[in-house]
């Protein structure tokens, strides 16, 4: 019998709407969705053995082989850089990444851009290849708050409606990269399970298709 892939969704409702899609294709594992504390959930019939994870952490449970695929936004593997394969984009959770400020910023290029950001490697690289000396102030929480108060003159950050934005006085000034979930698998795992991985793969490209053919 062939060995049941390890997937690791990412917690929330885009782990839900991931785990409808793989539903759809073939692996079902109804007592995911129940409420219930569990960690880990399998269906031997389907071939699969799923578990949540901290949206931010799918990529390492990848990477280190716990899981042999997973589910994880395209900001995750920009700014770590884990060492896995990106078999595909799932169009899911779409937003960008943005550079956002003042509505009537203006950059002084005589002076150091203070830029605060979650995602200080995405950030260095985007301005990197501008050849735009900037100081990164890594931050945590709702950094919105560090050009209204002058920590920063900019922030870089995932904006998906920018209303939270707009009702602080910021607008998005420059898109940096789109946005969205990927499926990735573990390299090694890809070696040695390649027909269960890529049939998996498959199915839920062929669903894609027929999604957006559906919306034309």
């Amino acid at each position: 019998m062939a060995r049941m892939l390890n997937i690791a969704l990412p917690k929330g409702r885009l782990g839900e709407r991931v785990y409808e899609l793989f539903e759809a294709a073939g692996y079902a594992c109804p007592a995911l969705m129940e409420p219930n504390r569990r960690l880990i959930f399998e269906n031997e019939a389907a071939g699969v053995r799923y578990f949540w994870a901290k949206p931010s952490d799918v990529a390492i449970y990848v990477e280190r082989g716990a899981a042999d695929i997973g589910v994880a936004g395209k900001d995750i593997l920009l700014e770590y850089g884990p060492d896995v394969y990106e078999l595909l984009d799932l169009g899911l959770g779409k937003c960008r990444m943005c550079v956002a400020g003042p509505k009537d910023f203006r950059d002084d290029y005589a002076r150091t851009l203070r830029v605060a950001t979650k995602f200080p490697h995405i950030a260095q690289r985007y301005y990197a290849a501008q050849s735009r000396p900037i100081d990164i102030i890594e931050m945590h929480g709702s950094i919105e708050l560090a050009p209204i108060v002058g920590l920063s003159d900019v922030i870089v950050d995932i904006v998906e409606t920018g209303k939270t934005l707009a009702e602080n006085g910021l607008a998005p000034l420059q898109d940096v990269v789109p946005i969205s979930a990927r499926l990735i698998a573990n390299k090694a795992r890809y070696k040695f399970c390649t027909a269960e991985i890529q049939t998996l793969t498959d199915r839920i490209a062929a669903l894609l298709a027929q999604e957006n053919e559906a919306k034309l």
